[in-house]
Parts: structure tokens; sequence; C-alpha cells
């Protein structure tokens, strides 16, 4: 007989799942059953979740992306718009043909600005939105102190070069230049110190109409030392004087000593051996110096009286340079100081043509002195023909000019006849 029994069913693990493989996957908590009538949610298929994840990705590296952007964006405009680096105004030449990345290379490297990059990609920036080109005009133009490279970028881009010059010559004192500064109309402010005697570098300075005068004199104070720094590195080894401001001193005599480009190198030759021998210097603008300071010109030949008084500028008295300049010289001067020609030479006196002739023995010095005297006795001779007698002038008495003079008539003659004698040939004196 058989009976109908049900298959055999193998009991339900996890859930009705199959048996499990292992003792391990027995203690495994298995999945709750779905409530009643709901049926379970499938998985979300691999390619969707990829997907998701990728584009959550780009998103978030587009914010990071647009954030560092933002920062930089702030970063440069804010460097953009703070004061440049400048500590005084300043003029810079733009060439034509030159193009914007030469143009922000030559400002950076001049130090109107502090980071080219940041300057040309501000100028792609403002050209890209403006309504009308904005190219890089070539010009010189006037930087002012601490401008911002909004400023300078919008100089160069509306072409506002400037439009005045003010021509220094070599040789002023400090003072006559503060008088010509305070004398140009087109500048502004009132100069209330003198600048230090040598610390001017003379030439044409030009500059924007209302700028005030402090400022220019501080431009000419930073070229001189910009232009003495770099003359410097250049000098000649073993020179008499051992830092750039002796050499300014030393250069105000060469300076005064000569106005042809060709005798410079070779007075400063004479001064160097001189120094080099332990002999006084005996240059005659020193003694004026030290006579009228700042005011430059004596209005007068010297005389044996002024080369005796014993001024701290004498150096027919003193030995070495004197303790200041005498002057602000020029370029020319500074490079001959600091690269002197090499001679032999220890004397020079004028030749009467504008130049000088040169000796190294007091014997060939004394015979080119007694020639210059008799040359300045001709020239002076040929001046007093020339010139109409003046109505007012004191005659210099003579024996037998009827009355005897009185003590003023004498002291005129006298001191007439100071201020024209030659002076005598005099041996270097000895320490």
């Amino acid at each position: 007989m058989s009976t109908n029994r049900p298959p055999r069913q193998e009991p339900a693990f996890h859930g009705g799942g199959l048996r499990p493989r292992s003792p391990a996957e027995m203690l495994e908590p298995s999945r709750a059953p779905a409530p009643p009538g709901v049926s379970a949610a499938p998985l979300t298929p691999a390619p969707v979740g990829a997907a998701l994840r990728l584009g959550s990705g780009i998103l978030t590296l587009l914010l990071v992306i647009m954030l560092t952007a933002a920062g930089l964006g702030a970063m440069f405009y804010h460097q953009f718009k703070t004061p440049g680096p400048l500590r005084v105004s300043h003029v810079i030449a733009v060439p034509k043909g030159e193009g914007r990345i030469e143009i922000a290379t030559r400002l950076e490297r001049e130090g109107v600005i502090s980071n080219r990059w940041i300057f040309i990609a501000s100028y792609l920036l403002q050209s890209t939105f403006a309504t009308k080109p904005q190219d890089l005009k070539a010009g010189e133009y006037e930087i002012k102190k601490n401008a911002s490279m909004a400023e300078v970028l919008g100089l160069l881009t509306q072409g506002r070069s400037i439009l005045t010059n003010l021509t220094i010559p070599e040789g002023l004192t400090s003072l006559q230049i503060v008088d010509r500064v305070r004398a140009e109309p087109d500048l502004t402010g009132e100069i209330t110190d003198v600048p230090r005697e040598g610390s001017l570098l003379p030439d044409t300075y030009r500059f924007s109409k209302g700028m005030d005068r402090n400022e220019l004199l501080e431009r000419m104070q930073a070229e001189m030392k910009r232009f003495l720094d770099s003359a410097w590195e250049k000098r000649q080894a073993d020179l008499p004087f051992k830092t750039p401001e002796e050499a300014v001193v030393f250069a105000s005599i060469v300076e005064k000593e000569t106005g042809r480009a060709d005798e410079r190198g070779r007075v400063a030759s004479v001064f160097v051996n001189r120094l080099r021998k332990r002999m006084r210097l005996q240059s005659d603008p020193t003694v004026i110096y030290g006579l009228v300071g700042g005011q430059g010109s004596l209005g007068r030949p010297l005389t044996r009286a002024d080369l005796d008084q014993n001024t701290s500028h004498n150096t027919y008295y003193i030995y070495g340079l004197p303790p200041t300049p005498i002057c602000n010289p020029g370029r020319p001067a500074i490079e001959a100081t600091l690269n002197p020609a090499t001679t032999n030479d220890l004397f020079f006196v004028a030749d009467g043509s504008g130049g000088h002739v040169f000796s190294d023995t007091l014997k060939e010095h004394n015979a080119a002195v007694s020639k210059w005297r008799k040359v300045e006795k001709e020239m002076r001779a040929k001046k007093t023909a020339e010139a109409p007698p003046a109505p007012d002038a004191l005659p210099v008495p003579r024996p037998g000019d009827g009355d005897p003079p009185t003590p003023a008539l004498l002291n005129a003659g006298a001191a007439a006849a100071a201020a024209t004698i030659p002076l005598p040939i005099r041996k270097p004196r000895k320490r």
C-alpha cells in the first residue's frame, strides 16, 4: 500500500534561503522579511550608481575650481588695486613696438609694478570687456610714488605722457638746484630743507604739471643713489677712497676743475696720484666752497688772502678730501673718478684755450704756469681795452696825481689791485 507523502522540505535559513554553506554563515543575521503586500525594492543597477558617483565628483571638482578661482581673483584684484612698490616718483620710457609682455617686464624690472603676470592678466581682462581698444601706448610716463597697477595701466592705455622737463646742469650746489626747482612754475609745494650736498644727480627731469617740488628732489636723490651704486661696482681696484660717499666728494672736485670730457680722467688721475703720495690736493674750487658754501660762486678771482684762510674745505691746508662734496657731480665726473686715467701727473694749469697743461714735475709745472700768466695778462689787457670806463669807478691812485689821496681811496685801489693780481707759483707744502 502506498501513501502520498508531501516532499520533504529542508528547513529554511536566513529568511527562507538555502542551507548555509558553513557554520559562520549560520551566525550571520538574516534580512527581515518585507511587510505583507509590499514587495522588496530592487537594488540600484551598477551603471546608474557609477554615473551618480561620477556626477557628484564632477560637481565637487567644479565647486573647488570655482572657489579657487574666486580666491585667486580676489587676491589678484587686491594686488591690482593696492599701492605699488615705488618709493619715489619715477619716469619710464616705453619704446615703440614693444608688446604687452615686454612692457610689463620693463615695468617690473624698474620697480614700477610688483608682478608682471597680474598686470598682463588684468590688461587682457580689461581689454575683453572694454567698448574700445585698450592698447598700451609708447611714450615717456611719470609714475607717481606708490602708484597701483591699476593707475599704471590707466596711464599707459590712455597715453597720458609727461609734458614738462627741467634741466639741472652738472656742477651746481644743492642750494643752486633748489633755487631752480623753486623757480619752476609748473611745480607746486614749498621746499623746507636743502638736500645734502652731492646727493642730487644732474640730469633732465620730466614731470607732469602740478607735481610737488619735494617729490622731484626725492627723485633726483634716488637717481643719484641708483647710478652711484651701479658705478661703484665697476670701479678700479686700489683707489685712495673707500666708500661711495668719498667718491662723490672726489668727483665733485673733478667736476669743478674741468668741463672738458677728454680731460676728466686725467684730472682725476692727478688727484689720485697726489692722494697716494700724501700731497695736498690744492684745488682752487675747494677754497671757493670753503668761503661761500652753497652759494657756489665767489664772483671774483681768488687772491692770496683767500688761499690763506684755513677753512674746513681749503685743500691748500688740509690733507686728503674735504669733509663734504663741493657740488653735485654728473655721471661723467663720477665715472672718471671711479676709473681714472693711468698717469704720473701731479700738476695741471690752464692753457688759455679752455684746456689744461699736465705735468709730473714741479719744474715743468712752473714753466706751464709762467706761460699761462702771460696769456692771462694779455687776455686781461684786451678785456680792459674793450670795456668802456665805468663813470662811478674809483681811480687807482698814482704818484703825482695832484692832491694826496685819502685813506679810503688808497684802500679801494689796493682792493682792486689785489683782486686782479695773479697768484704766485707755490711749491706744495710739506707736512
